[in-house]
């Protein structure tokens, strides 16, 4: 009888594992500027967004918990739009990162901070969304739950890509067509190519165009056949991930000043100094040069390196 208990147990516990949602994510509100609403407000919105983002199920796949994608949200708000209504302003943070095969070490995958937030909140109501139908109710409602799911296919998109050459293409082209039936309202910004080039319709817009294969191709090298290897082969590890760079600049010169590729090197650059910080000066100095001409937002810091 004992073992019986112990088997349903163990078979209860193994069916909890594989079907965890793919996210792990924490979610912080700030509202320090927003006066004559009840703090309990952004509380409520705090959990509201996390049981969005980590009960919902994002792909046909199962997770383990040890195989959940971290991911932190901050969410700043600036102004409160009407003064008896629940319209909000403000930026998104949104980081998530990947863990390196034998080691404790997590690589950042994202690190944006998008300036285009504006959503309607009415506490208690839960966040709904639907691929099919991303406008359901008034479009200031929707576009909480628009922006949210977007960068979750994003941030999917890029995990699997940096795992399977191409495997987060089914992922991307969700983010897209959530650009393609965005909530449209005179406060809601974001989604038209028309409005800049550095929005979220040009993130994936570019993501998806085959002028960036080459860095789709690269991302997965640097993650797979590069970090995941650095345990075994940490100098051979690092100069394929570095000599992959003269491809980037490639990229870089046929479309410059493009979002994708700041997109990209927001999560980065960071991660290419302490990968030059192992090199002999020589080297160090080449490998800076080369990153100075490719991301060019970070130049100081490459700079630095010389």
């Amino acid at each position: 009888m004992r073992k019986k208990l112990f088997n349903i147990l163990a078979l209860c516990l193994l069916s909890a594992t594989t079907q965890a949602q793919e996210l792990k994510c924490i979610v912080k509100v700030m509202a320090d500027r927003i006066t004559g609403v009840d703090p309990q407000v952004f509380t409520t919105m705090e959990k509201t967004i996390s049981d969005f983002m980590n009960t919902r199920k994002w792909t046909t796949d199962e997770f383990g918990v040890n195989e959940k994608i971290n991911v932190n949200i901050m969410i700043n708000l600036t102004k409160k739009v009407t003064v008896d209504g629940d319209d909000f302003v403000g930026t998104m943070n949104i980081q998530a990162s990947r863990p390196v095969y034998n080691s404790d070490y997590t690589s950042p995958t994202v690190n944006y901070m998008d300036r285009d937030l504006a959503f309607n909140y009415s506490q208690f109501n839960p966040l709904q969304f639907d691929d099919n139908r991303v406008v359901y109710n008034t479009p200031m409602i929707s576009n909480l739950s628009a922006v949210l799911a977007y960068y979750a296919y994003i941030i999917i998109g890029l995990d699997y890509e940096s795992f399977s050459p191409n495997g987060g293409s089914v992922y991307f082209k969700k983010a897209q067509n959530i650009v393609n039936s965005a909530p449209e309202d005179k406060n809601i910004t974001g989604w038209k190519a028309v409005e800049n080039n550095r929005n979220r319709y040009w993130i994936i817009d570019q993501v998806l165009n085959s002028r960036f294969q080459d860095l789709r191709n690269y991302w997965y090298m640097y993650h797979r056949e590069g970090l995941d290897n650095m345990f075994t082969k940490p100098a051979e590890s690092t100069q394929k991930i570095l000599v992959g760079l003269n491809k980037l600049l490639q990229v870089q010169k046929e479309n410059p000043g493009s979002i994708l590729m700041q997109f990209i090197f927001a999560a980065k650059s960071d991660e290419y100094i302490r990968m030059l910080n192992t090199l002999p000066k020589q080297e160090r100095t080449q490998y800076a040069a080369l990153l100075s001409q490719i991301d060019i937002s970070n130049v100081a810091k490459y700079n630095n390196l010389k």
